[in-house]
């Protein structure tokens, strides 16, 4: 009997398969297919985990950066109201001041014209005092110009503290 070639590969064929199956080739191929499946399934379901730890942590921050921008508009509107009013409050502050300077500046202004038309009132009797006085003086004789002097003087001091009081 003549073996051809086919024949010897046949052969070598089932020996090869015998030899990997004796020495469990097979299951330990499948054993490590197994434990790689195993491997990739945790590293999926680790992957999984992590994929809804960062969704929650970035649902979270959202959250805090919503309200830290709600937070944020807050504090700017009442920024915002309380600089309105200080600018009221300040406006109104110096209409008064103004007000009362106003005020004050005519209480002066009367009080100077009074001191004023006083001033005149004074020079203007001592003045036509003096004018009497001396046209008496020139036209009349000197008793009855002491008399009529003296009589003026009473009079005008008398008028004076009228109008003083």
């Amino acid at each position: 009997m003549t073996f051809d070639a086919t024949f010897w590969v046949a052969v070598s064929f089932f020996i090869f398969f015998g030899t990997l199956i004796y020495f469990k080739i097979p299951q330990n191929v499948n054993k490590l297919l197994g434990k790689m499946i195993v491997d990739i399934k945790n590293e999926i379901a680790e992957s999984e985990k992590l994929r809804t730890e960062s969704k929650k942590l970035l649902d979270d921050a959202q959250h805090k950066l919503d309200s830290a921008s709600s937070e944020t508009k807050k504090i700017l509107d009442q920024a915002k109201n309380d600089s309105e009013k200080l600018i009221i409050e300040m406006n109104d502050k110096f209409h008064k001041s103004a007000e009362i300077k106003k005020n004050l500046a005519q209480t002066k202004i009367g009080q100077m014209k009074e001191v004023a038309i006083k001033e005149i009132k004074d020079t203007s009797i001592k003045i036509a005092v003096d004018s009497v006085k001396k046209i008496i003086t020139t036209s009349i004789d000197k008793s009855k110009l002491d008399n009529l002097f003296e009589k003026n003087l009473e009079e005008t001091k008398s008028e004076l503290k009228k109008i003083n009081s």
